[in-house]
C-alpha cells in the first residue's frame, strides 16, 4: 500500500513536470498550432469593374446575387420541403419536379445548390414567405438557416440593355470569370485582385468576426469606358434585325467606326443574344460574324484593283475598257458582268461594277505588286482590334497563284476576309490612305474615377497616297449617286461607297443560290466621320450587294445623321437628280456610240445584237435632249454603213478615231495624246487620202 500511494503521490508530480516541459521546451510550437487550427483567412471578393458607353451610360454593373442552398437533415425543413418546392418553381420559373431531381441528386452528404444568382429582389421575396413559414412553425424570431435554407452572397454581373451590344461587352461564367467579348479581353484588369480577413474557427468548424484580426483590403476591378455610342448602337442593331428579317438572311454582320481614329462606333450581329441567359441560345448567335468570319469580299475587294492600277500607271480613270459583250475567258474560266457595257472608262468600270472591266486592269499589274496592295490594306493579317477571337482571312502568295488567280482575285474572289478587314481598307480610302488599327476601349477607370489609361489612335502603315484618294473617292461617290449603290442615298448627304456580291462556298464548291450581300461605304466625302459596312449571309429573297445591304445602310446612316446632324451633314440641301444632255451618236460605229453614251454616264439599249461595224441609224432621246444620269438611250442600227462624210472627231478619244478611220480602211496619222483637238486631211489630187489626227 506504501508503494501504491507513494506511486499516487509521484503521478501528479510527474503530469506537472511534464506540462511543465511542454510549456517551456515545446510551448512555442504548440501555441503555433493551436493558431492555425483557430484562425482562418477569409477571402474578401473584389468588385468587378463597370462597362460604360462613349457618353458615360452604364452598360455593365455588378450586383448583388445570392446562391440558393439547402440543408434537408436540418430538423424543421421537412414540414416547409413542398411549400419550399413550390415557391421557389413559382420564383424562378422552373418546375417543381426540377427543384426536388437537385434535392435527390445532390453532391454532398449534408446540402443541396439548388440555384445559382438569385437576385436582390427575389431573395427579399423568398425572406418574406419564410417569415411566414417560421410563424406557422411557431419560431417567429427564428432564421432561414434554423429551417435549413441557406442564402450565399456573391456578386453578380447586370447587363443593364440586354441583349444591345452583347456580342461586344460579352458575358462571364459563374465565377465572374470573362468568357466572351470584352469581358474576356480585358478579364485581367476588370476583375481586379480578392483580399483577405483573419476570421476565427470554434471547435464546430463555424466561422466568426475576429476582434483585432489583420485585413488586406480587395483591390476592385477597373472601370472600362468604350469607343461604342449605345444610341447608334441600337439603332444599329434594330435595323440590321429588320434587314435580315425581310431578306430571310441566315445571318447579318454590321460595323462603323471613325475613319481618322479607328475607334468603332458600334458593332451588331442578328441573330443575337442575352448575357445573362447565355445558355438558352444556340452557339450560333453567340458568333462575332464581324471578327469571326471569313469570307469573299466580292466586288467590294475591287478598290484594291484600283488602288494598285491607278498608283501604279497601268491605266486612269479616263482610259477606255473594252468589256464587250458583258464577258469574257481568263484561265479558262469564263467570267461575267451583270449587263454588258461594250467599251466604257475605267471610272464607269467602278462605278457599274464590271467585273470584265476590272479584270483586264488587274491583268496588267505585276502580281507581286498586286499581292503588296492587297497585303498593305491588311488583308491576310489580323486588325489587332481588342476583342476576342478575331481570324487572320486568307491572302494566297503569287507563288501559289493558278492562271485565273489574280483576275478572280481582282473582282474578290479567290481572298478570304473578315468584315472587319474589309472595312479598315475603305476607311483608309476615307482618311487619305492610312490603315487605322481599330480598338473599343478608349479608357480604362479606376474605381473613384481616375484615367488611369487612355488609347491613342495607331496608324499601322501608309496604303497609299493622299492623291490616290482624292482621284478615287470621286468615283466611289459616284457609285452611290448613279451606279450600283443608288439605294444607299441619304438625301442631303454626300455618301461614297461600294457593293459587293460573292456566291458562297459550302464544303469547298460554290453553292448555287447562295450569295453573301455586302455594302461599305463612308460620309460625309467632304470630311469622313463614318464608315460603316453592312453585310448579310445567304439572304433569301435577293442577292445583290445594292438591293439587300444597301438599303439597311440607306435607314441606319439616316437614323444616326437625325440625331446628330451637326457631325454628318453635308452643305447641299438636298440630293438631286443630275441631269445631262444626250449626244450625237448616230452615225458612229456601235462600240464608239457606246463608249460616249457610258462616259456621258447613260445606259444604252439593245446591246446584245450589237457587232464592231454596226453603225448607229437612230437614237432616242434625240442628241441635244435632257436626261437623268443613268437613264437609257436607245439606239438602231443600219442595215449598211453609210458612206457620208467622216465626222469632225473632235472631242473623241483619240483610240476611238483611230479605231473609226482604221475601220473604214483611212490610214490615221497620230499628233499628241488624249483627246482629238481637230483633223487635218492629207492625199489631195489623186493621191491615197490620210487623216492627221492633232489630240491634247
Amino acid at each position: 500500500m506504501m508503494v501504491v500511494l507513494t506511486l499516487l503521490l509521484l503521478l501528479p508530480l510527474g503530469v506537472a513536470g511534464r506540462i511543465l516541459y511542454l510549456y517551456v521546451q515545446q510551448g512555442e510550437v504548440l501555441r503555433k498550432q493551436a493558431r492555425n487550427q483557430i484562425i482562418a483567412w477569409q477571402k474578401i471578393p473584389a468588385m468587378r469593374g463597370n462597362i460604360y458607353d462613349r457618353e458615360g451610360r452604364l452598360l455593365v454593373v455588378n450586383t448583388a446575387r445570392f446562391d440558393v442552398a439547402v440543408d434537408p437533415l436540418q430538423p424543421g425543413f421537412e414540414q416547409i420541403q413542398h411549400a419550399f418546392l413550390a415557391f421557389m418553381a413559382e420564383l424562378t420559373g422552373y418546375s417543381e419536379a426540377y427543384f426536388q431531381k437537385r434535392l435527390r441528386n445532390r453532391s454532398s452528404q449534408r446540402y443541396a445548390l439548388l440555384w445559382r444568382n438569385l437576385g436582390e429582389a427575389k431573395k427579399e421575396a423568398l425572406e418574406r414567405q419564410a417569415r411566414k413559414w417560421l410563424k406557422a412553425l411557431g419560431r417567429p424570431y427564428g432564421s432561414l438557416r434554423s429551417m435549413g435554407i441557406l442564402l450565399e452572397p456573391h456578386f453578380g454581373r447586370k447587363y443593364t440593355y440586354g441583349a444591345t451590344a452583347a456580342h461586344v461587352v460579352g458575358y462571364v461564367n459563374t465565377d465572374l470569370e470573362g468568357l466572351a467579348g470584352l469581358e474576356l479581353q480585358y478579364n485581367d484588369v476588370l476583375r481586379g485582385e480578392p483580399g483577405m480577413r483573419e476570421v476565427q474557427r470554434d471547435r464546430r468548424g463555424y466561422i466568426k468576426a475576429m476582434v483585432g484580426g489583420k485585413e488586406e483590403p480587395p483591390r476592385h476591378g477597373e472601370h472600362v469606358v468604350l469607343t461604342i455610342d449605345l444610341v447608334r448602337q441600337a439603332i444599329m442593331e434594330e435595323e440590321l434585325a429588320r434587314g435580315v428579317a425581310e431578306m430571310q438572311a441566315t445571318w447579318g454582320t454590321a460595323i462603323a467606326m471613325d475613319p481618322e481614329t479607328g475607334a468603332i462606333i458600334a458593332m451588331a450581329n442578328v441573330p443575337g443574344f442575352h448575357p445573362e441567359h447565355v445558355n438558352r441560345y444556340p452557339t450560333a448567335a453567340l458568333r462575332n460574324h464581324a471578327i469571326s468570319d471569313k469570307i469573299e469580299p466580292g466586288s467590294t475587294f475591287k478598290l484594291v484593283t484600283a488602288v494598285a492600277a491607278v498608283e501604279q500607271g497601268v491605266v486612269t480613270l479616263e482610259d477606255s475598257i473594252d468589256t464587250g459583250a458583258g464577258w469574257a475567258v481568263f484561265g479558262g474560266r469564263t467570267m461575267k458582268d451583270v449587263h454588258a457595257r461594250g467599251k466604257i472608262s475605267f471610272a464607269e468600270a467602278i462605278i457599274y461594277s464590271s467585273n470584265v472591266g476590272i479584270a483586264r486592269v488587274a491583268h496588267k499589274l505585276d502580281p507581286g505588286v498586286f499581292y503588296q496592295y492587297a497585303r498593305n490594306f491588311g488583308f491576310g493579317q489580323p486588325t489587332w482590334i481588342d476583342l476576342p477571337g478575331e481570324v487572320e482571312g486568307s491572302l494566297k502568295k503569287p507563288s501559289e497563284w493558278s492562271r485565273t488567280t489574280q483576275p478572280w482575285m481582282s473582282i474578290g474572289y479567290e481572298v478570304e476576309v473578315t468584315p472587319i478587314q474589309l472595312l479598315s481598307a475603305y476607311a483608309a480610302l476615307a482618311n487619305g490612305g492610312r490603315l487605322m488599327r481599330p480598338y473599343i476601349v478608349a479608357e480604362r477607370r479606376s474605381v473613384t474615377g481616375e484615367v488611369l489609361w487612355r488609347a491613342q489612335p495607331d496608324s499601322i502603315r501608309r496604303v497609299f497616297k493622299p492623291e490616290t484618294a482624292r482621284q478615287l473617292i470621286p468615283v466611289f461617290e459616284q457609285v452611290v449617286a448613279r451606279g450600283t449603290g443608288k439605294r444607299a442615298r441619304v438625301p442631303g448627304v454626300r455618301i461614297a461607297g461600294k457593293t459587293g456580291t460573292a456566291q458562297k462556298v459550302v464544303d469547298g464548291r460554290y453553292q448555287r443560290g447562295a450569295y453573301r450581300a455586302t455594302f461599305v461605304g463612308f460620309f460625309p466625302v467632304e470630311h469622313p466621320r463614318v464608315v460603316l459596312l453592312v453585310l448579310l449571309d445567304e439572304p433569301k429573297k435577293k442577292y445583290y450587294g445594292g438591293d439587300v445591304a444597301a438599303p439597311i445602310f440607306q435607314r441606319i446612316a439616316q437614323r444616326w445623321i437625325g440625331i446628330t446632324p451637326e457631325l454628318y451633314a453635308s452643305p447641299q440641301e438636298e440630293w438631286k437628280p443630275l441631269f445631262r444632255r444626250v449626244p450625237s451618236v448616230e452615225g458612229l460605229p456601235a462600240y464608239v456610240a457606246a463608249a460616249r453614251l457610258f462616259g456621258e454616264g447613260f445606259h444604252v439599249r439593245p446591246l446584245d445584237s450589237w457587232h464592231t461595224e454596226d453603225i448607229v441609224e437612230f437614237q432616242r432621246p434625240e442628241a441635244g435632249d435632257s436626261l437623268e444620269v443613268g437613264g437609257t438611250v436607245r439606239v438602231r442600227m443600219a442595215d449598211t454603213p453609210p458612206q457620208e462624210a467622216l465626222p469632225s472627231f473632235k472631242g473623241w478619244p483619240l483610240r476611238d478615231a483611230v479605231a473609226f478611220l482604221g475601220m473604214r480602211g483611212i490610214p490615221a496619222i497620230v499628233r499628241g495624246h488624249g483627246r482629238v483637238v481637230r483633223t487635218v486631211t492629207t492625199g489631195k489630187n489623186g493621191t491615197e487620202k490620210s487623216i492627221i489626227l492633232v489630240a491634247r
